[in-house]
């Protein structure tokens, strides 16, 4: 029986949205004495429940605005939940944000090099593996040259190349797939079952329901930041389609 990775209880997120501000502390000021600013709760995130296993993959689906991406964020630390736990167990490699994490001033290289030291890698070992990194990521020609200058599905490449180089516990990926070419999709996926083959937990959230069946063995369909549904990949995918084409 596999070890679960992650554990999550009735996690909640609810961020405070202020109507009425302003970019001038002044006028901010005026506005908040003339009664003119205002705040409203919105809940990104509403009571989720669920656990993922090692050497498991988890499609993530939803509309956007769903809290698909929120959630990415929980299970990667940067955002805490208001209500509930979240138990995440060893390394994480976070591919949320395309370019998170990348200095667009700094050579490939060096953002190789400074989004390791971010998930924890060991420096000395990147710098020797830098070579293979660039070959995986089919841009070895460029990466002497400022991120600035790649092209958004370069980044993801050189992204993927990283977050995956060294095997993570736990792999948190958002639509980075979608970016890339076929070829890359096609690396990226085989890539993927390796990790999970190596007992690495995948988070995937994807709009591309057919990424979804292939690479998954389970989803889960948020809605409004709510579970509309969980379960087997098939029978989850065919809900919500049958749901938004009725």
């Amino acid at each position: 029986m596999h070890e679960e990775i992650i554990s999550a209880t009735d996690v909640t997120l609810t961020y405070r949205v202020v109507h009425g501000a302003s970019s001038s502390m002044k006028e901010s000021a005026l506005n908040f004495l003339q009664r003119r600013i205002s705040t409203t709760d919105f809940t990104a995130l509403n009571n989720l429940s669920f656990t993922l296993n090692r050497g498991e993959t988890l499609a993530v689906i939803g509309r956007n605005g769903a809290g698909k991406s929120t959630l990415l964020k929980v299970l990667a630390r940067v955002l805490p939940p208001t209500k509930g736990r979240v138990i995440v167990r060893g390394s994480v490699a976070p591919m949320i944000e395309l370019g998170a994490g990348f200095n667009p001033e700094l050579t490939g290289n060096e953002n190789a090099i400074l989004y390791s030291a971010i998930l924890g890698r060991d420096i000395n070992v990147v710098k020797q593996r830098l070579g293979e990194i660039a070959e995986w990521a089919g841009i070895a020609d460029h990466m002497d040259l400022p991120i600035r200058t790649f092209s958004s599905g370069m980044i993801a490449r050189l992204a993927f190349a990283i977050a995956t180089d060294k095997v993570p516990d736990l792999l948190l990926v958002d639509e980075v797939l979608s970016v890339g070419d076929a070829e890359f999709q096609e690396k990226s996926s085989l890539r993927m079952r390796e990790l999970m083959a190596q007992d690495t937990g995948v988070i995937l959230v994807t709009h591309n329901l057919e990424t979804a069946r292939k690479l998954a063995t389970r989803a889960l369909w948020l809605e409004r930041g709510s579970v509309a549904a969980m379960g087997d990949v098939d029978m989850v995918v065919d809900s919500y389609l049958k749901h938004y084409k009725g």
